[in-house]
């Protein structure tokens, strides 16, 4: 029996692996999209030999001692609390386990500067350059350019029912596109002008929780160019279930073309928003007026935009 679990287990990992394995979501849009991936598919192969050897023992049982088999009640066999070789295997066997699981999910939540969640306002894994770029982000300083290794920081504002984004590095624009350059890191900032919602990218395998008056830091770096979804996941209200739309990975000459058009685009409208911060105060206005790029306008109002520090009633 153990011969055959062995054997069994031997070739489904290799095929789990080798023809499964590649196609596992979230993909490879992004590093930490096939860095979660590719966790998802160490725990399959990890997990496969247990769940075979549930199924063969269970069968061996079925087999051997069915009732159809014994029409006599066989005797029980040895009582486990005195089997020292079975208690020791079991401790030895899942200990193991437990802290292999453990040493690995540790090592790639800080290799991965958290692995795509959001990590709060004072991320404690970040990846080279992100806290000066943050920090020149905060203060309209921060550059970036095509060839650029620096880490471009994006605002994901969450409200009932519909992400906004600014980029601080253009002038703090906001628009309802969101648009990222390819071979880029990228510093999620996600905060809520009202109710608390979470900013999922799907295909990016970055998901950050939106609160008011907190900025949730997320980060990844971009590999693939092709479009995702963004959807909440945090039940917002009666239209959470519509609170999605789509981004796009670009090269990064079509980001820079995009982001100083937009910047250019929409200059007069930026100067009515509250200046560029990591969180607002939340009011009914919230980010809904403005002209965005997809051509669509709607005036702001001029007393409560979001931001301001009278609630609005």
């Amino acid at each position: 029996m153990t011969t055959a679990w062995v054997i069994i287990s031997v070739i489904a990992d290799v095929l789990f692996w080798v023809f499964v394995g590649p196609h596992v979501p979230p993909g490879h849009m992004t590093e930490t999209a096939i860095n979660n991936q590719r966790t998802f598919n160490v725990l399959l192969v990890i997990a496969l030999p247990v769940l075979i050897g549930v199924w063969i023992y269970l069968g061996y049982a079925i087999v051997v001692w069915g009732s159809k088999r014994n029409s006599v009640d066989s005797i029980g066999g040895e009582s486990a609390r005195t089997n020292r070789k079975a208690q020791t295997s079991w401790i030895v066997v899942t200990s193991v386990v437990v802290l292999i699981l453990a040493g690995y999910g540790s090592y790639a939540v800080i290799a991965e500067h958290g692995s795509g969640g959001g990590e709060g306002p004072n991320p404690v894994w970040t990846p080279s350059g992100a806290a000066q770029a943050q920090t020149a982000a905060l203060a309209g300083t921060q550059n970036w350019s095509p060839g650029s290794k620096n880490v471009l920081p994006v605002q994901v504002i969450g409200q009932q029912w519909k992400f906004t984004y600014r980029y601080p590095t253009f002038g703090g624009f906001e628009t309802t596109q969101l648009i990222l350059p390819v071979n880029t890191e990228i510093a999620f900032n996600v905060t809520s002008l009202d109710v608390i919602h979470s900013f999922w990218a799907y295909q990016l395998s970055v998901k950050a929780d939106a609160n008011p008056q907190v900025n949730d830091v997320a980060y990844t770096e971009t590999k693939q160019m092709g479009n995702f979804v963004v959807r909440c996941s945090e039940l917002c209200g009666i239209w959470h279930g519509s609170m999605y739309n789509y981004g796009k990975v670009v090269s990064q000459s079509d980001f820079m073309n995009w982001a100083t058009t937009t910047e250019a685009a929409n200059a007069a409208n930026t100067k009515l928003l509250p200046p560029f911060a990591w969180t607002y105060v939340p009011d009914a206005n919230g980010a809904s007026g403005g002209y965005y790029p997809d051509g669509k306008q709607t005036p702001y109002s001029t007393v409560e935009l979001y931001g301001s520090k009278t609630p609005a009633s």
